[in-house]
């Protein structure tokens, strides 16, 4: 038996999409996910993205990591199964319900509102999450917020200075945030502009990460560096972001189809039968 799929991507953020409400599909599980996501021996993506039935929503969407962790939200994704859809849709995420809607000027997906009280985060111990009292070498007083899931947020003067490559990876994992976090690095350019770089937990670093996106352009707005309304420019292109005077956070950008396939289950050691 073979298994359908669709590749999808939002700003090089890219995605292998199931859909289990029109198909079986083995058991999904971190092996299951990170033998996909291997871009030698799999079919490649940053995240595995499975769509289910939802009693909440007008479907579920579990977002899988590359590294085979299952995590509670991704926006660039939200943007991609928005597209599948064709029409504006409810979807419940670990993270809580979104709702994304298409339009003329891309994929537009109702966030929710941003939480800041530290063991939202979650953080490890109480702390002012809107100027951290920590530092990693030269990154310095972040911005923690949660979105859907936790991001730090760090102002600096060239995002692209930075070495990621090796700080992302140690912030990610340092004790002070025990589920782990998504790593930002920012430079605000104009009142309604920001340029940014993630490390995204259980990724690595990323073309475009819709979420963290969001939780910069709010950190910004909390220290009144920006307005409410701004473009926010990953490596993969531009994101909008707006947070509304009813604490939702709208972000508005395109979604893109590369194309469909189908795959054995048994080439990664499974056989076909119902989801989990």
């Amino acid at each position: 038996m073979r298994i359908d799929f669709t590749k999808m991507h939002g700003l090089g953020n890219d995605f292998v999409v199931l859909d289990a409400r029109v198909q079986s599909l083995p058991p999904i599980d971190a092996a299951f996910a990170t033998a996909l996501a291997d871009r030698h021996t799999g079919i490649g993506c940053d995240q595995l993205i499975v769509i289910e039935p939802s009693e909440s929503g007008d479907f579920r969407m579990r977002i899988f990591n590359a590294d085979g962790s299952e995590v509670e939200a991704c926006g660039n994704a939200t943007r991609a199964v928005g597209l599948l859809h064709g029409d504006s849709a409810r979807i419940e995420t670990l993270g809580g319900l979104i709702s994304a809607t298409p339009g003329e000027s891309g994929i537009a997906v109702e966030m929710g509102k941003p939480r800041f009280d530290w063991d939202a985060i979650p953080l490890a111990y109480a702390m002012d999450t809107r100027t951290m009292p920590l530092a990693w070498e030269d990154l310095a007083n972040p911005v923690a917020v949660n979105v859907g899931n936790p991001h730090v947020i760090f102002f600096v003067a060239d995002p692209y200075a930075v070495d990621m490559a090796r700080l992302g990876p140690l912030i990610e994992t340092d004790s002070v945030f025990p589920e782990r976090v998504n790593v930002n690095v920012a430079a605000v350019t104009a009142r309604d502009a920001i340029s940014l770089r993630v490390w995204e937990r259980g990724a690595g670093l990323t073309r475009a990460c819709g979420t963290g996106a969001c939780a910069t352009a709010v950190g910004a707005m909390t220290r009144g560096l920006v307005d409410r309304k701004v473009t926010v420019t990953l490596p993969g292109g531009p994101l909008q972001i707006e947070w509304r005077e009813d604490g939702e956070i709208v972000m508005t950008g395109p979604a893109t189809e590369s194309f469909r396939g189908s795959f054995d289950p048994a080439d990664y050691g499974l056989t076909a039968g119902s989801a989990d």
